[in-house]
């Protein structure tokens, strides 16, 4: 047990020292990784899609980094916004790691990219302790999830720096008790903001842009209070 531990505790050391090297580098280049987390279904395709789409309309140079365990379904999706996509096949791993990132950012990504969106693999469990260089990072659920989601896994939405709610044209006939998945968010990760979204009704539309933009312009995103322990 204490040799699993140990070499956990390594490799996340070596996910760290990678990921803050991959930070300094786009820092200098002018990009801003922003990681989007959340369960598989969730929806976190289809806003990364409407948000992707008024990011080139409105002239935002955003590329995406879409990851899964297999197919290219999302980055077809992706690029129907014209703006620069790129799969991530992970062959079975269960997350993304910085050097990965870092790997398949060689060569690919644009100079001028301002903001890049990473969505990582379908899972709330495994990325959550992973750093991939990212200056925002967002964790996103669906109405039809439940408001337990957060106290299922505290470590996700602990960390989170932003929540997204999705799906919320299904809130009603989900019977979503948005009081109490508030209360539950905040309760792992107090004073972080939470973002209500539909892509169906266009509720919340560009909100994770606006917020992604702030980051970006050097606005002070939130500080979880896991993160500060943790440090």
């Amino acid at each position: 047990m204490c040799r699993a531990v140990d070499l956990q505790r390594a490799v996340l050391a070596k996910n760290e020292a990678a990921a803050d090297i991959l930070r300094a580098e786009l820092t200098a280049r002018g990009t801003t990784v922003v990681n989007l987390l959340s369960s598989p279904g969730s929806g976190k395709t289809a806003l990364l899609e409407r948000e992707l789409r008024l990011a080139a309309e409105r002239g935002v140079t955003a590329a995406a980094l879409t990851a899964d365990l297999a197919t290219e379904n999302d980055a077809q999706r992706l690029a129907r916004s014209g703006l620069p996509v790129k799969q991530v096949l992970t062959d079975g791993l269960c997350h993304l790691e910085a050097d990965m990132v870092a790997r398949h950012l060689h060569d690919w990504l644009p100079d001028a990219t301002r903001l890049l969106f990473v969505e990582n693999v379908g899972n709330l469990v495994c990325p959550a302790g992973y750093d991939l260089g990212e200056s925002l990072r967002v964790v996103l659920a669906s109405v039809t999830e439940g408001e337990d989601k957060p106290l299922k896994y505290p470590t996700a939405f602990g960390l989170a720096q932003l929540v997204v709610v999705t799906k919320t044209d299904l809130a009603e006939a989900a019977e979503f008790d948005e009081a109490a998945f508030r209360a539950h968010v905040q309760q792992v990760n107090p004073g972080v903001e939470i973002v209500l979204s539909s892509v169906r009704d266009g509720q919340g539309t560009g909100v994770l842009l606006d917020r992604a933009l702030s980051a970006a312009g050097g606005s002070r995103v939130h500080a979880p209070v896991m993160a500060r322990a943790g440090a």
